[in-house]
């Protein structure tokens, strides 16, 4: 239910953060994390850089962070900058060893990112269910304290929107909707202080979409529950995945199937089969990509 609701949304391709230079970060102009995987946080296309295709520079930069020693001695806008590019290449563990020597730190830019890379960690293959859910609330403490440095932060608005979700998934169906609205507002948060942020856009229109197509048990569920809970319409959800578009066209495959699945949602069959062929035909650069055009091809073949 509503627990879910970033679960797959902020993957690793969909959350970005600033780019390393000389490189575009997935997300950079999209997510400051700057996602949706661990999608992540990522510029053009969820687009993962592999080392046998790094720079001079890039290769230089990523082993300046093996050190320890010279790592403490780099000045803040130099340590961000490996982190991002560590980001970009998906070097998760190194990205949260690095940021992890950081935790203790009063400023926000490396506190929600150590959120971030919690959680990317948190969702690796194989990982450990003691370890997952370690890392799960660690990652949530993680963007209160970068929220509790600095209100002003989007990316630790957005931050504390996705981590809490995911504490939610250990909290019971009462904790995950009460979180709902919680989520939501940080959300918006997040957009009014950087309306260009297409994947906070994304996560809010998924967001909606998720309760404007919630079945009605579950909502007399949710009812039960609370007296008023969290509603939304597919009109609502097409406006943030719209603007999302606008913002960043192209930025996200998955962002191009829920347009599909919202105007599937709506009854318009024809520009649902346009936002699903895109996706169908967005590169698959990623294992989420690859997910989205399988489930865009099926979604297809129902349409006919």
């Amino acid at each position: 239910m509503a627990g879910i609701i970033l679960r797959r949304c902020v993957s690793r391709t969909l959350l970005s953060a600033s780019g390393a230079k000389g490189i575009r970060i997935r997300g950079t102009s999209r997510y400051h994390w700057t996602t949706l995987r661990r999608t992540v946080t990522t510029g053009g296309a969820a687009f993962l850089l592999g080392f046998p295709t790094l720079s001079c520079l890039g290769y230089e930069a990523y082993h300046r962070v093996q050190s320890s020693a010279v790592v403490h001695a780099l000045e803040k806008e130099e340590v961000l900058e490996q982190a991002d590019y560590l980001y970009s290449c998906a070097e998760t563990e190194k990205l949260y060893q690095l940021l992890l020597q950081y935790k203790d730190s009063d400023d926000a830019e490396f506190l929600w990112r150590l959120a971030r890379a919690s959680r990317d960690l948190s969702e690796l293959p194989n990982m450990e269910d003691g370890r997952k859910k370690q890392l799960v609330f660690e990652g949530f403490e993680y963007a209160k304290k970068a929220l509790e440095k600095d209100e002003k932060c989007f990316a630790a608005h957005k931050w504390y929107a996705v981590c809490l979700s995911d504490v939610g998934e250990y909290e019971g169906v009462k904790v995950k909707i009460g979180n709902s609205y919680i989520i939501r507002e940080h959300l918006e948060k997040a957009i009014e202080l950087n309306p260009k942020d297409a994947t906070s856009l994304h996560i809010l229109g998924y967001w909606c979409f998720t309760f404007a197509e919630l079945p009605w048990y579950q909502r007399k569920v949710a009812a039960v529950i609370f007296s008023s809970p969290p509603t939304s319409t597919y009109e609502e959800a097409l406006a943030f995945f719209l603007k999302a578009e606008e913002v960043d066209p192209n930025f996200y495959s998955k962002n191009l199937l829920m347009l599909g699945k919202t105007y599937m949602g709506m009854k318009d069959k024809q520009k649902a089969l346009l936002y699903l062929t895109k996706a169908k035909e967005y590169p698959a650069h990623t294992l989420e990509d690859k997910e989205v055009h399988k489930e865009a091809v099926d979604l297809l073949k129902k349409l006919g």
